[in-house]
């Protein structure tokens, strides 16, 4: 696999997970069946796909990307779909956290080292 390929998996997997996040939400704590099986169906693909990463990845660099994009994914996924409010500081914390996504992202341990 190349480094290429295992950013693409994290990408996907990010999606996933920010679906199963959503869909753990909708299953009203597991007891709505279908939204508390499809949550735990995505999550286990998403974790399968972030295994594979760590072949080519250094552990860090992955869960540092994997975290902070899917904080500020769902964060937006509550505001835009759920109707869930924002205020100031947790915009500025959301822009934090993003700016340190794409720090990860610039630095050199990205490279597959």
């Amino acid at each position: 696999m190349t480094v290429a390929q295992a950013w693409g998996l994290i990408g996907v997997a990010i999606v996933l997970e920010v679906g199963a996040t959503s869909l753990l939400r909708q299953s009203q704590g597991f007891t709505r069946l279908l939204p508390g099986v499809g949550s735990l169906l995505l999550y286990g693909v998403a974790l399968y796909l972030l295994s594979i990463t760590l072949r080519v990845l250094p552990v860090g660099v992955v869960y540092a990307v994997w975290s902070g994009a899917g904080i500020v994914l769902i964060s937006l996924v509550g505001w835009l779909v759920f109707r869930q409010a924002l205020d100031g500081p947790a915009v500025v914390g959301i822009g934090l956290i993003l700016l340190g996504v794409v720090v990860v992202n610039l630095s050199k341990a990205t490279a597959g080292g």
